[in-house]
C-alpha cells in the first residue's frame, strides 16, 4: 500500500513539474495583436471629419501615414504584445486593385483585402472577409487582441465569432462631427471603446484643390477631356495590368458599361466637373482613354 502510494505522489509530482514548465513557456509567450480596417468607414468617417466630406473624390488619404499613426498607437495601448499585421478591406470593381490600393498593399506588415464595388460604388463582401479574417486568426491562436476601426452593424457576427475563440476585440471609432458614426449593438458586443478626434486624423486628409484647366464659362476643353481620358489609360494600365485591358479592344470604339461608368467617375475627379449630358465630353474622354490604349498594343 505504502509503495502504491509513494508511485501515486511521483505521479502527481511528475504532472505538477510538467504544468509549471508549460506554463512558464506560456508566460515567454508574447501576447500578439492585429489591426482591422474597414476602409469604406475610414475614407467616410474621416472625410466627413476632417474635410466636410464623404466623397472619396474630393480628398486625399495619406494612407501610409495613417497607417504608421495606427500602428504606433496599437503599440502603446497594447504594451507587451507583438504586432501580427494591419489588414485593409476595401472593395474595388471585380476586386481588382486600384493604383492607391496597390500601393497601400506594398507596405510592410499591411495586407490588403478587397470585396466587390457595385454600380452605386458601395462595397460587398468586406464584412464577410472581416469575419473570415478575425474568426480564422482568433481560432488559430494567431492574435490574443484585435483591433477593429469600423461602424457598421454587420461586424457584430465578426466581433462575436473572435470573442469565442477567446480573442478580445477593441472597437476603434472616429469622432463625429454629430451623432454616431458607430451601430449601437456594435459597441455592446466589444470589449473595448477608443474614439479618434480631429487632431489625430488632421495631418493624413486634406481637401483637393480643384485643378487648373482651360475652361470656357466653366466647361473645360475637349482637348483636356481627351488628355485626361488618356491620363487615365495610363494610370489604369499600371494598375489593372496590360491582360485585363487588352481585352476591351475587340469592342473599340465601345466600352463595357461598367468601365465605361468607372471612366467617367474618375474623369470628373480629376476636372471637378460633371460631364453627364455632355456627349461631345464623353466621346471626347473615351477618344484619349482608346488613343492611349491602343499606342501601348
Amino acid at each position: 500500500m505504502n509503495d502504491d502510494l509513494a508511485a501515486l505522489s511521483a505521479r502527481i509530482d511528475r504532472t505538477n513539474e510538467l504544468l509549471q514548465r508549460m506554463l512558464a513557456e506560456v508566460a515567454k509567450t508574447p501576447s500578439t495583436h492585429a489591426i482591422f480596417v474597414d476602409a469604406g468607414y475610414l475614407y467616410a468617417a474621416a472625410g466627413r471629419l476632417v474635410a466636410g466630406t464623404e466623397d472619396r473624390r474630393a480628398f486625399d488619404l495619406d494612407a501610409e501615414g495613417l497607417i504608421d499613426a495606427l500602428i504606433d498607437r496599437a503599440r502603446t495601448i497594447f504594451a507587451d504584445s507583438r504586432l501580427l499585421r494591419v489588414y485593409w478591406y476595401d472593395g474595388a470593381r471585380r476586386r481588382i486593385h486600384t493604383a492607391e490600393q496597390q500601393t497601400i498593399a506594398e507596405l510592410p506588415d499591411v495586407k490588403v483585402r478587397l470585396g466587390n464595388l457595385n454600380a452605386n460604388n458601395q462595397q460587398k463582401g468586406v464584412d464577410s472577409l472581416i469575419r473570415s479574417d478575425l474568426e480564422s486568426l482568433a481560432r488559430h491562436r494567431a492574435i490574443s487582441d484585435a483591433a477593429l476601426l469600423g461602424g457598421d452593424e454587420d461586424l457584430v457576427s465578426a466581433v462575436e465569432a473572435a470573442q469565442g475563440y477567446g480573442a478580445r476585440v477593441h472597437l476603434w471609432g472616429i469622432e463625429a462631427p454629430e451623432g454616431r458614426n458607430q451601430a449601437e449593438p456594435l459597441l455592446w458586443e466589444v470589449d473595448s471603446q477608443r474614439t479618434f478626434d480631429l487632431d489625430f486624423f488632421k495631418p493624413y486628409v486634406s481637401r483637393r484643390a480643384a485643378p487648373a484647366y482651360e475652361t470656357t464659362a466653366g466647361r473645360p476643353a475637349r482637348e483636356d477631356v481627351r488628355f485626361v481620358g488618356a491620363q487615365i489609360a495610363a494610370k489604369w494600365l499600371a494598375a489593372r495590368g496590360r491582360d485585363t485591358l487588352v481585352e476591351l479592344l475587340p469592342g473599340h470604339p465601345y466600352l463595357p458599361g461598367s468601365v465605361d461608368q468607372d471612366l467617367l467617375v474618375e474623369a470628373e475627379s480629376l476636372l471637378q466637373y460633371s460631364l453627364r449630358g455632355q456627349a461631345d465630353l464623353r466621346r471626347a474622354l473615351r477618344d484619349g482613354f482608346w488613343e492611349h490604349l491602343r499606342t501601348q498594343y
